[in-house]
């Protein structure tokens, strides 16, 4: 198959793309910039930015199917999550369907449909619901995390030799790495009207994942807790601010205290051995 792959060079989208050319498919890779993965295969480059539709044109042509992991993933005070998200994947959306491309799958975040609020998990949500009435045959993932970005959270906290936890109540997520994820995205691209949240075989609650980083750090754990309305403070003063980060500190607390589990478990990497790895690296 042709797979018009956006977002390709991503963290995620980096791994989507070696299953893809390990496939065997061939590949369009489109993205703002391209960086060297040392990949051999039926690939093309394709310099896109989602929020400016002209830069799409032919991205999709002669493709069967579209993966788009495209995302804000960062504070800016430029661009929203309404612009990337919602507009930017309404753009490839348009342009696939121009092509006549079959099949689409959408990377969202799990209970995207739970959090008006929060605008990097509304905008995804506002975009599933855009994809369902498209015509295209569709699967939306909603992933609970990837391994990477948990212990990017947690490092800096243990090398500060403290964890500030949010809330009263213990929480739990199976995360997923992103090389699993890769796999099962590949595998499903050509299944009809699926939705799934999705995540790892191991379910831990965030003090756990605290004790297991303080372990591999060779640190005693010192975890305390804070009330989560501290971050409506932070996100509201951030919002004043006008810096962009105001939705990212609204998703953190999200996320840190919502429970994070999916259905769908999926994969065969360890995230405690994962933790393990990183804080010997």
């Amino acid at each position: 198959m042709k797979v018009a792959l956006f977002g390709a060079y991503g963290n995620l989208g980096a791994d989507i793309f070696k299953e893809l050319l390990k496939q065997g498919h061939s590949v369009i890779a489109a993205d703002m910039m391209q960086r060297d993965l040392g990949l051999t295969g039926d690939f093309v480059f394709k310099k896109i930015d989602v929020t400016k539709p002209e830069t799409l044109k032919g991205t999709c042509d002669g493709a069967d199917a579209v993966i788009t992991t495209v995302g804000l993933t960062r504070g800016s005070a430029t661009v929203t999550n309404y612009d990337i998200d919602y507009r930017g994947n309404l753009n490839i959306l348009y342009e696939a369907k121009t092509a006549g491309v079959k099949y689409f799958t959408y990377i969202s975040v799990i209970k995207a449909d739970k959090a008006p609020k929060v605008p990097m998990l509304h905008a995804k949500y506002l975009f599933e619901e855009e994809l369902k009435q498209s015509g295209l045959t569709y699967v939306i993932h909603r992933p609970t995390g990837y391994f990477y970005d948990i212990v990017k959270v947690f490092r800096p906290m243990i090398e500060k030799g403290q964890v500030t936890l949010l809330g009263k109540k213990p929480v739990h997520a199976n995360v997923i790495s992103t090389e699993d994820f890769a796999e099962f995205i590949v595998k499903s691209m050509t299944e009809s009207n699926k939705v799934y949240d999705v995540g790892g075989k191991e379910t831990y609650s965030y003090e756990e994942i605290a004790d297991m980083c303080f372990a591999a750090a060779g640190k005693e754990p010192v975890i305390k807790r804070a009330p989560a309305w501290l971050f409506d403070v932070l996100a509201f003063v951030n919002k004043l601010k006008k810096n962009g980060k105001e939705p990212l500190l609204r998703f953190s607390k999200w996320t840190l205290t919502e429970e994070m589990v999916g259905s769908t478990k999926y994969g065969d990497m360890s995230f405690a051995k994962y933790i393990k790895e990183s804080f010997n690296k």
